[in-house]
């Protein structure tokens, strides 16, 4: 047996886990563009995904994102032309700056949390809620982010 029929036979965590977010990410933008959201690509959910009311340093978006400084300051850069975001000054510590949600960046976030748990909510369906709670419990341990 050949390695893709073994791959296939048995997907390993890194083929189950691309699966996932690239399933993820198709659903979340493509139901996103439905809604008006057609601007927005899956490369935009690096810094998307941790887009905050409150702001946020563009060093903290890249340690959560677990990308380098150059890529997210270039998906800042763009949602910014794109109108989803502002760099504001951060009032406790002047040299910072702060990632802000534009009224654009807070509709993206409340539409995107409103699909994100609706997919959870299927999963849950589809594997029972117990089930579906332990795997992201485990997920979450696998991950580093208990």
């Amino acid at each position: 047996m050949g390695r893709l029929a073994r791959k296939t036979a048995s997907p390993d965590l890194g083929i189950l886990g691309a699966r996932l977010l690239f399933g993820l990410q198709g659903e979340l933008f493509r139901r996103g563009a439905e809604l008006g959201f057609n601007d927005l690509r899956p490369q935009h959910g690096a810094v998307l995904a941790y887009l905050d009311e409150n702001g946020l340093r563009q060093t903290e978006i890249t340690r959560l994102a677990g990308r380098n400084k150059q890529t997210i300051g270039a998906i800042l850069d763009e949602l910014e032309r794109l109108g989803y975001l502002t760099r504001v000054p951060d009032p406790t510590d002047r040299r910072a700056r702060l990632v802000m949600p534009t009224a654009r960046g807070t509709a993206w976030m409340e539409v995107s949390d409103a699909i994100i748990a609706d997919i959870e909510r299927r999963h849950a369906r589809m594997v029972g809620e117990e089930d579906y709670a332990a795997f992201l419990n485990t997920l979450k341990i696998i991950t580093g982010s208990v």
